[in-house]
């Protein structure tokens, strides 16, 4: 066996003292050679190969030093890919990872000379969100694969459809309105207008036989004048009664035809409700600028359970990432260990879940017994409209 073999005790030696991270200062990145020690560095640096990689580099410096930058970038933005995707992380943690491994691209063989020139550089190029904190520099990743732009895309479309059905169903359910209105309208005033002409004719023949009968009285008790004059007033008075009893038939039906209208109406409300709860109702309801209470006691140790924060950004729907409002901290907590914040009553809210998802209203009245509330909705196309019995859950206040 010779003398720097594989199982050699030497060799297994070497290969123990090699492993982990060594000093930088003794590391040749053109010939990706780590020595460990001075002597070794200086003897590799006398050998012929690193002479030969040396002139190679004096050839075309600039490219072999973007060579290796680009090296150097991939591996960074691989690794936020794979293991920071969705979160904001400190620059040297992300650092820390990579140079891990003992064979990546160090930062002194790149045109970066340190780590915040490189995370400046990341945030001119738009590959990640830079911020400077007094903590340091943190970094977010810009998701831009093509999967994730056909799935943003996909959502849009899917968002779209929904808006498009919901305006469809809306044109129909207020088509449906119009139509009943009017064939309420046009049917009732012929059915009065009948009632009318035969009331009408009623009150002839009542007239006419009153006529016949005073006539034949008159004939018949010309002798006596004063019979003659109490007929007189008996006939008024029949005239009163009959004028007062056809007007309490006409209150009777106006009142009717109201009563119709509004059971047309709120039908058609009932119905339309129906199928928006359909639609709407999902088992996700997490949407940005709510305040919501974190109810996670595993969060209890760091004094988080109970405390209110702000979602600023929603991820996989089910996922909050939430600035807290007294410290400002970010967590990222998931839809079941949160609770909706109820506002006092005049406050604003927002629907979060159910017939009338997404929209804003005022918060009128709380029924502590029943756990709903009776919420006023404020513009867009339901203005104006009462909700009598909202969820606690459906609703959230907004910041």
């Amino acid at each position: 066996m010779g003398k720097n073999e594989f199982l050699t005790p030497k060799a297994i030696a070497n290969r123990i003292k090699a492993k982990g991270l060594q000093k930088l200062r003794w590391y040749c990145q053109m010939c990706q050679k780590q020595c460990r020690d001075e002597n070794g560095f200086k003897c590799h640096c006398m050998s012929e190969s690193h002479q030969r990689q040396m002139s190679l580099f004096g050839q075309n410096p600039h490219r072999i030093v973007d060579g290796f930058s680009d090296e150097f970038q991939t591996g960074i933005m691989d690794l936020l890919k794979r293991s920071h995707r969705f979160s904001r992380i400190a620059a040297t943690v992300v650092y820390n990872e990579y140079i891990n491994d003992r064979h990546h691209v160090h930062m002194n063989s790149t045109k970066w000379a340190t780590l915040t020139e490189f995370v400046k550089h990341l945030g001119k190029e738009g590959l990640c969100k830079v911020e400077d904190t007094p903590k340091g520099w943190f970094i977010t990743y810009i998701d831009r694969d093509s999967e994730t732009i056909f799935k943003d895309r996909l959502k849009a479309k899917r968002l779209k459809a929904d808006l498009v059905d919901e305006e469809r169903q809306e044109k129909v359910i207020q088509a449906q309105i119009e139509r009943a209105q009017s064939s309420i309208g046009i049917s009732n005033p012929g059915f009065d207008e009948n009632r009318e002409s035969e009331s009408g004719l009623e009150e002839n023949k009542e007239l006419e036989s009153g006529k016949g009968l005073s006539g034949g009285k008159v004939a018949f008790l010309m002798k006596n004048g004063e019979e003659k004059g109490k007929s007189k007033i008996k006939l008024g008075f029949e005239m009163e009664e009959t004028e007062e009893r056809e007007k309490g038939a006409e209150r009777k039906r106006e009142k009717e035809k109201e009563r119709e209208r509004v059971s047309v109406l709120d039908e058609l409300m009932r119905e339309e409700e129906k199928k928006k709860e359909k639609v709407n109702r999902k088992d996700y309801w997490l949407c940005e600028g709510i305040i919501v209470k974190v109810m996670s006691k595993s969060l209890s140790d760091k004094g988080y359970y109970k405390q209110k924060g702000v979602i600023k950004k929603v991820i996989d729907k089910y996922t909050a990432e939430i600035e807290m409002l007294e410290n400002k901290h970010k967590l990222r907590v998931d839809q079941e260990e949160l609770e909706t914040v109820i506002p006092q009553i005049g406050g604003i809210v927002r629907i979060v879940n159910g017939a009338y998802r997404g929209e804003r209203g005022r918060l009128l009245d709380v029924d502590v017994k029943k756990f709903c509330a009776r919420v006023e909705i404020e513009k867009g196309v339901y203005d104006g409209r009462v909700l009598k019995a909202v969820d606690y859950e459906d609703i959230c206040k907004l910041a």
